[in-house]
């Protein structure tokens, strides 16, 4: 019964989901009686998850186990909540144990395991997969682009009073914020202030500049290499199945016209 019940989907889907409603509720200023359940539920969860790591590890053993990707994904999870279970079994006050805090942000991602059950995600994965693959060049060059734009841009603006290229790090920072046009105009009109006329034309030249290769042209071109990418899969199976139509449509012209011959 106990094994049927932790290798049904369906449990530990209604598990992951009263997990992550705890999750959330305990973001709230709650009574210290309401607190202290949550806890001793989240950590009831907690051990039934590791219940299903046992038990399937019996099932399916360990090497088969560990061939599935999903696998190793809820191995990885339960691990984390590890150091929270122990604290709560100990009666360990976390907050005097600082990297345990750590730990217990970590009960989070428990409810990435909601994932495993979304109707065809495997098919995303893989187009996200597929996508990451063929955009790697152009992402490697664009965060090239970003590095160089921000250390030029460092020496460029260093002397500035401003806080937005005060060392390279916050440089880099504040150029990405262009490229993602967020406080692109912000940005250069502080720099400019104080400025003289000439030297603001140029500093706003240079910003748009940025805006248009980096913001406008730069994230447009990863955004559509990777979009193509993932729906790629999907036009090569139409691709396919018109090139199949292509045949028969061939074939049954082909079989028309031989018996219009024999007729003749």
């Amino acid at each position: 019964m106990i094994k049927k019940l932790f290798l049904n989907d369906k449990f530990i889907l209604t598990l992951i989901l009263i997990n992550a409603f705890i999750i959330f509720i305990s973001g709230y200023e709650l009574s210290v009686i309401n607190k202290t359940l949550l806890i001793f539920l989240d950590n009831t969860i907690t051990s039934l998850f590791i219940v299903e790591l046992i038990v399937k590890f019996n099932e399916h053993g360990i090497k088969k186990y560990f061939s599935s990707n999903w696998n190793k994904f809820d191995f990885v999870l339960i691990t984390l909540s590890l150091p929270t279970l122990i604290s709560f079994i100990l009666n360990v006050e976390t907050t005097n144990i600082s990297f345990l805090l750590v730990f217990r942000v970590m009960r989070i991602f428990k409810s990435f395991r909601f994932l495993k059950f979304v109707p065809g995600i495997e098919n995303l994965i893989k187009g996200i997969q597929r996508a990451l693959k063929a955009s790697v060049i152009v992402i490697i060059g664009f965060v090239i682009y970003i590095f160089i734009i921000g250390i030029f841009s460092f020496y460029l603006f260093k002397s500035n009073t401003t806080e937005y290229f005060s060392n390279p790090l916050t440089s880099l920072y504040s150029i990405f914020k262009i490229f993602t046009v967020e406080g692109w105009f912000e940005i250069p009109e502080k720099i400019a202030q104080g400025y003289s006329e000439i030297a603001s034309f140029f500093t706003y030249f240079y910003f748009i500049f940025i805006l248009l290769t980096g913001g406008i042209f730069g994230l447009s071109l990863v955004n559509s290499i990777f979009v193509d990418a993932m729906v790629s899969d999907n036009n090569d199976e139409l691709e396919k199945k018109i090139d199949n139509l292509d045949k028969k449509i061939t074939k049954l012209i082909t079989q028309n016209n031989n018996h219009d011959g024999i007729s003749k």
